[in-house]
């Protein structure tokens, strides 16, 4: 249910972008919940691609969703009004790549902890946090554009 938590920022018809998205979390959730929203799902694993294809297509969701299985940094800034990102292996490191690649204009809904929180803070961007129920550490971080 967490990944319900980015519902209230994601604009009406708003395109978005999910990166590093594993499982589906948090994308096919608000997909599920909201259908004028549309994503691309950007997977470096060629097998996690493969299920989220599967995933999208067994929940009817293929229309509104498509899988790219590459790095985001390999590719393009994409057209979106927002970038959902739940887990990303070398979040830290690649967290300023994630900044620079987005659109200026979209927002950015980060799934994190304390030490991407200092790291924005350190970068002297604004944003917000929202605490995820039922854990201690995890936010949902609201970087929106400057």
């Amino acid at each position: 249910l967490e990944s319900l938590l980015v519902l209230p920022y994601l604009k009406s018809g708003a395109r978005v972008v999910d990166v590093g998205s594993g499982a589906g979390l948090p994308i096919i959730p608000c997909l599920l919940a909201r259908p004028d929203i549309s994503a691309t799902l950007i997977e470096s694993s060629p097998k996690k691609g493969v299920f989220l294809r599967e995933a999208l297509k067994s929940l009817q969701l293929d229309e509104r969703a498509t899988v790219t299985s590459n790095r985001f940094e390999r590719m393009p800034s994409p057209e979106a009004e927002a970038i959902t990102c739940r887990a990303l292996d070398r979040f830290e490191i690649l967290l300023p790549r994630l900044i620079e690649w987005a659109p200026v204009s979209c927002v950015l809904l980060l799934f994190a902890g304390e030490s991407i929180e200092f790291q924005l803070k350190t970068m002297q961007l604004p944003f917000e946090t929202v605490s995820v129920p039922t854990s201690d550490r995890r936010q949902l971080i609201i970087l929106k554009p400057s």
